[in-house]
This record gives C-alpha cells, structure tokens and sequence, in this order.
C-alpha cells in the first residue's frame, strides 16, 4: 500500500466516452483512456483494508491490493507479472466483466470503491505496449494430447494453461473464427476483435493450434478426439437460447438476440460489406430482455439506426440502491444504466409479451403487451405475477430481438454420441470438472450453465488443473516453473 490516505485525497474516476452522436457512428471502443496520473491515483485509492474482499469477489482471485500497489509505484512490469499469475486475458475482463469485485471492495462501504477493472485493462495494455506479453511455455513437453472443444474463454483459459504445463493442445472450433462469445456475440464496441486477435497471436506462438470449421460431432467424428488426444476438454458453452412460444412467434421479424449479434459483428469484420438479413435499420425495435446481451442488442439497433428502441423486462424495476437483500459484499440487486442505454432507449419493467402481431404477408408489426403486478405467494414465499387489468396494448414493432437467456449446451451431435452424463437442467455433469467418462472433462457455460466470461475463464483454468492431475499425478501447483501457474 503505497498512500495510506489516497482513498481521502482522490475520487473515484472513470475514463469518460466518446460523444453518443461520435460512438453511434462506428463500431469502434467507446472509451478515452486516462492520463496515466490518473490511473496512478485511482490505485491509490486502495486501502490497507485488513481482509481485501476483493478476492472473494472475483471469480479468478486475483492478487488486486498488490497489483494496485505496483501501479500506483509506477511498477507496471509487476503489476503484470501479478496480475498474469491469476488472469490469462486481463484484455477482455478488463473491458467487458461487470466487475463483482468491485462491488465486493471495503472501499465500498463509505465511499465510491476502487476502479479496479479499469487499472486490470490499464495494465495488460501497458504490457503489450512495452512487449512484456510474450509466447510462453514454460514446462517441458510431457508429449500428451489435449484436445479442447469451444475456442470460448474457457476454451482458451483451458488452452494457455495446458500448454503451459507442457501439453500439446488443439483447439477445435464449430465456426469460420476463433473466440466463440468473444467473437461473435460481444460488439466490437465493448471488445474489439483486434483485442481477440492479438491474444490469439501470442498462443499461436506459444504452440497452440487451432482449428476452425471443425465441428466435433459433425465434420470431425467424436472418435478421432477419443483416439488421437490423451484428454478431452468440452468448452462449448450454453448454446440453446430461451424461446417465447406466445401467438405470432413464427413472424418474420421476431429473431433471437444472439442471430442478430453474430451477424451484426460478421458485418463489421467485412466492412459493413455484408448483406444483412437481421437489421434495425429504419423500424421499431423490442428488445425482450434487460440483460446484458439485450443491451447490446440496444446499442447495435442504436448504430443501425432504428426508428426507436424498446426495452422491456418481466421482473419489477431494480431499486436505485443497493438493496438490503444484496449486502455487502454480495453482487447489489440494483438498477444499472449501460452506455447502450445512454445511446437512446426505452426501458419498462414488470411487462409481459403476450403475442406478435403481423401483416398480410406475415411480417411483424407490433407486439402485443401488458403490465403485471408482482407479489409473494404466501403459501410458498415466493414471488409471483398476475396481470394488470385494462392496460394490455400494442405497440409498433417490426423488429422483436429475444434476449431472455439461455437454457444449456446443445445435446444433438457431440454430446449424444460421447455418452457424457447431464445434470437435471440439461449443462454436462462433471464433478471437479471430470465427467462420466473420465478421460473427458468440462468447464464453462456448457458446465455451470449461463454465467460471466470471467467466470468462464476460472473454470477453465481449473478443468486444465484437473486435467494436468489425471495425465501426470501431480496435484495443482503454485509455481509456474513446476506447472504452468495453475493459481487461482
């Protein structure tokens, strides 16, 4: 802890963002970055807090007061060598992770807490910068073969820390690119795929190989991973989205947020060269969801130009505070206005789609809603709705995008065929990341269900733990010479 009295000399800051009329003109990153000294004062601001929480709250466990006090020493070097023992891609939760750390800080009881996010994305920056990110593996080769499946952030957390440990590791991926969410359902507004691609460079270096339009289970038979690779990791994530089955699902216009997400980055990877079957451009566009993805659904709609943009929510309107549900140092149940709202949006809460309209030639037109009122069940504790007499109405609509969540990975192909046992809402079941067969192992969204990439990222670190125990016996280990920082 370098200034014991930063956090009461500085203030909490925040790097400010490109103008709404300049930002929804491109798709480019919305943020101007600060002055070093700023970013120096903002590590100041932790504590010598006793107990950092911060830990707790972050899924990877990273070493935060002691990066933090490297940058605020002007230390950077450091800083990335502490950070990089607990993160594989500082460069993406950096930019796109909600933070629960933050929302864990002590700071955080009294005053604004600690810009820890910011520093994280301020220092892996300033390690590309200087050259510090270089192709690494450190082990020497056990010659054994891993195969990973899903070039997702537990594919690749699970890539880089096996081949560390001296694996050889071939990444199989379903699509035409590599980086699965990353790639194509984050807009490049909030991770530009150069970010992407700059990693991917490093591990190709490393000697990872990777392998796209390699579908196991379609194009690539299960039984060549089973009888060419010493150890199977299935990354897949969660794949099958939520439907809305009320009258008029079947018009067109009504597309699930993710189709409309992938094609929209497809475009801007082209050059806005693309022709485009899914746009906004011109209507009145539902966004059924008040998720993340719904909100980026909202900023894509806003830079496609849309007529207007609507988002709506079943659940009631988050309180403005932190709730007394969600204490500290829980995630806070609260509400949260993202850049893409800022950009131009409706938001309504406590609202039910109850059918699409369309026209003669079965293309939306509007969407049919009504307000619910939400209230405990006394015979079973929990919430319930029923809808609000006289206030069901239509609204305009020609574009209704769905982002109402995913239900598992997908069954039909890979999984079927391996045999692999599921849990009782349909994810991989896989204790300790090992499944039903035990030379096949899972982590991720296609594991733990729908979750953060940062949470991705610490499950495949921790399947390639669990890994590198089944192939060599050894139990996770500290130090990188020994295996490959297998520290979380």
């Amino acid at each position: 802890m370098g200034n014991p009295k930063g956090f009461l000399k500085y203030n909490r800051t925040l790097p400010q963002t490109r103008s709404v009329t300049e930002r929804t003109a491109d798709y480019r990153e919305l943020y101007i970055p600060l002055a070093e000294q700023k970013i120096n004062e903002q590590a100041a601001r932790c504590m010598d807090c006793g107990i950092p929480f911060c830990h707790s709250g972050c899924p990877l466990g990273n070493i935060i007061p002691d990066f933090n006090d490297a940058v605020y020493k002007e230390d950077w070097q450091t800083a990335y060598e502490i950070l990089s023992t607990t993160n594989n891609f500082p460069e993406f939760t950096g930019r796109i992770c909600p933070a629960p750390c933050e929302a864990a800080c002590v700071l955080g009881l009294r005053k604004d807490p600690v810009t820890i996010e910011n520093i994280e994305k301020n220092i892996i920056e300033k390690a590309f910068e200087n050259g510090w990110v270089r192709s690494d593996k450190t082990a020497p080769d056990t010659g054994q073969k891993v195969a990973v499946v899903g070039s997702g952030p537990a594919g690749l957390a699970a890539a880089a820390q096996l081949n560390k440990a001296g694996h050889r590791v071939t990444v199989f991926e379903r699509k035409d690119r590599v980086g699965g969410l990353l790639r194509y359902g984050i807009p490049d507004f909030k991770l530009e795929k150069r970010v992407i691609d700059r990693r991917l460079a490093v591990m190709e270096a490393s000697g990872i190989e990777f392998r796209t339009n390699a579908e196991v289970g379609g194009n690539v038979p299960e039984s060549e991973l089973l009888q060419d690779f010493d150890a199977i990791i299935l990354c897949g994530g969660s794949t099958v989205p939520r439907d809305l089955p009320v009258p008029g699902r079947e018009l067109n216009g009504v597309h699930f947020a993710m189709n409309f997400l992938e094609e929209s980055n497809r475009n801007v990877a082209a050059g806005m060269q693309n022709e485009v079957v899914i746009s906004a451009k011109d209507k009145n566009v539902v966004v059924i969801g008040g998720g993340d993805t719904g909100s980026d659904c909202v900023g894509t709609a806003n830079r496609q130009r849309a007529k207007s943009v609507t988002q709506i929510e079943l659940m009631t309107r988050p309180p403005a505070e932190r709730d007394a549900s969600t204490p500290w140092p829980l995630w806070p149940m609260q509400m949260r206005t993202s850049t893409s709202h800022e950009e131009g949006c409706e938001r309504e809460w406590a609202i039910l789609t109850k059918a699409f309209i369309g026209d003669e030639n079965g293309n939306l037109k509007a969407v049919q809603l009504v307000d619910l009122e939400w209230k405990i069940n006394p015979a079973t504790g929990k919430p319930g709705f029923t809808e609000v007499p006289g206030t069901e109405r239509e609204i305009p609509c020609e574009a209704a995008f769905l982002a109402i969540g995913f239900l598992h990975p997908q069954h039909k192909g890979m999984l079927e065929n391996l045999g692999v046992h599921l849990d009782k809402r349909g994810n991989v079941n896989a204790d300790n990341y090992q499944t039903s067969n035990p030379k096949i192992f899972a982590a991720g969204d296609m594991r733990r269900g729908q979750s953060l990439v940062v949470w991705a990222i610490a499950e495949g670190r921790e399947a390639a733990a669990a890994v590198d125990k089944y192939l060599t016996g050894r139990e996770k280990a500290i130090e990188e010479k020994e295996a490959g920082l297998f520290a979380v």
